[in-house]
C-alpha cells in the first residue's frame, strides 16, 4: 500500500491528473484554471503538462461553461467543470436541472451526461455571500443528478477519480474551508463506493451525521463529548443524492438517537431528508426526535460573524444534550 501526506488541495490536484493520464477525453474547464491554476490552485500545474485544449481557459460566464460541457458530453468527452464559488453557480442553473439532469432520460438512454461539476461551497474562509455558500440541496432535490462531498484528502484523491469516471452528472462539493488541511492518501485503493457513508467513529449514545467541512468539527464535538461519558457515533455521508440509509439506519438503530449537522439552513435541506426517511426507517428504535444543527435561514453573514453562523462543538453538543435529555 502506497501512502503520502498531503493536502484535500493537492489531492484534488493529483486526482485530476490521475484521471486525465488514464483517459485522454478527460477535459478541464472553469474561470482562470490554467495558468493560474484556480482561485484555490486546485488545477495547478495542469495546463503546463497537458496542454490548453484539455486544460480550457474558459470566459466569465458559468452558462456557457457547462453548456459547452453539455455538448462535449454528448460527443464522449468527460468534461470537469469549475465554478469558482459556491454562489457562481446560480447562472448555469438553468443548463444544470434542465440539460444536464435530463438529456440522458430525454434521449432514452442515447446520451450519457459523463461530466463533473467542482463546486468549492460552505465558509470558514472570511469571505461574503456568493462566496460561502451550501447550494446543495437544489441539486440534491433535481432528479438525474448525484451530489458528493469530500472531507478528508483521501477521499478527495479518490472521489474525484470516481465522478469522472460515472456515467450520471455529479456535482461534487468541496468544503473549501479544508483545502489547506493535510491527511493520509493511499494511492493504490479506493476506501469504499463513490455514494457510500463512512463511519468515521463508532459510538453507543448518539448518532451525528455530517458532510463536507463539518466532519470535521463533529468529530472535535465526539472527542469533548467522551470527556463527560458520551459516546458519539459520528457518520460522514459524502454522498448527499443519494444518501446511504442503510449505513445510517444501522447507526440510528443502535444509538437510538439522531442528530444531523450541516452548514445550510435549516429549512428543506439535506439535513430535514436524513431525519424524515430515517425516522420512518427507524420509528421503533428512536428515543428522541433527530434535530437539525446548521446554519440560519439568513443570507451569508458578514465575515466577523460567520462562526456564529456556522455550526460550532457548542452548538453540536447542545443538540447532542436535548436528543439525549429527551423525555427526562
Amino acid at each position: 500500500m502506497t501512502t503520502t501526506t498531503m493536502t484535500m488541495a493537492k489531492a484534488l490536484n493529483e486526482g485530476l491528473r490521475r484521471a486525465m493520464e488514464k483517459n485522454k477525453k478527460v477535459l478541464l474547464m472553469g474561470e482562470d484554471i490554467g495558468k493560474l491554476g484556480g482561485v484555490f490552485r486546485i488545477t495547478d500545474g495542469l495546463q503546463k503538462d497537458f496542454g490548453e485544449d484539455r486544460v480550457i481557459d474558459a470566459p466569465l460566464g458559468e452558462s456557457g461553461i457547462v453548456g459547452t460541457a453539455v455538448g462535449l458530453a454528448i460527443r464522449g468527452y468527460r468534461t470537469v467543470c469549475e465554478i469558482q464559488f459556491d454562489g457562481f453557480v446560480y447562472p448555469a442553473f438553468d443548463q444544470i436541472v434542465s440539460q444536464v439532469a435530463k438529456l440522458h432520460k430525454r434521449s432514452d438512454g442515447a446520451y450519457t451526461m459523463g461530466l463533473v461539476i467542482r463546486l468549492p461551497f460552505q465558509g470558514g474562509i472570511g469571505a461574503i455571500e456568493h462566496h460561502s455558500e451550501s447550494p446543495e440541496a437544489y441539486f440534491a432535490q433535481t432528479a438525474g443528478l448525484r451530489v458528493v462531498s469530500c472531507s478528508t484528502p483521501n477521499d478527495a484523491y479518490w472521489m474525484i477519480q470516481q465522478s469522472i469516471e460515472h456515467d450520471d452528472p455529479i456535482i461534487f462539493c468541496e468544503p473549501k474551508s479544508r483545502y489547506w488541511e493535510k491527511g493520509e492518501v493511499n494511492t493504490d485503493t479506493p476506501p469504499r463506493g463513490l455514494f457510500e457513508a463512512s463511519v468515521l467513529r463508532e459510538g453507543t449514545d448518539v448518532t451525528v451525521i455530517a458532510y463536507g467541512g463539518t466532519v470535521k468539527t463533529c468529530l472535535r464535538a465526539a472527542d469533548t463529548a467522551a470527556l463527560e461519558g458520551t459516546s458519539i457515533e459520528v457518520i460522514d455521508a459524502r454522498s448527499v443524492a443519494p444518501l446511504d440509509f442503510e449505513t445510517m439506519k444501522v447507526s440510528v438503530e443502535k444509538t437510538g438517537r439522531l442528530v444531523v449537522v450541516q452548514e445550510a439552513p435549516h429549512s428543506a435541506s439535506i439535513g430535514s431528508e436524513i431525519i424524515s426517511e430515517l425516522t420512518q426507517r427507524c420509528f421503533y428504535s428512536m428515543q428522541a426526535p433527530g434535530i437539525v444543527v446548521g446554519g440560519y435561514h439568513v443570507p451569508y453573514p458578514p465575515t466577523r460573524i460567520e462562526e456564529d453562523y456556522r455550526p460550532t462543538v457548542d452548538r453540536i453538543l447542545d443538540g447532542v444534550d436535548r436528543v439525549i435529555g429527551f423525555g427526562k
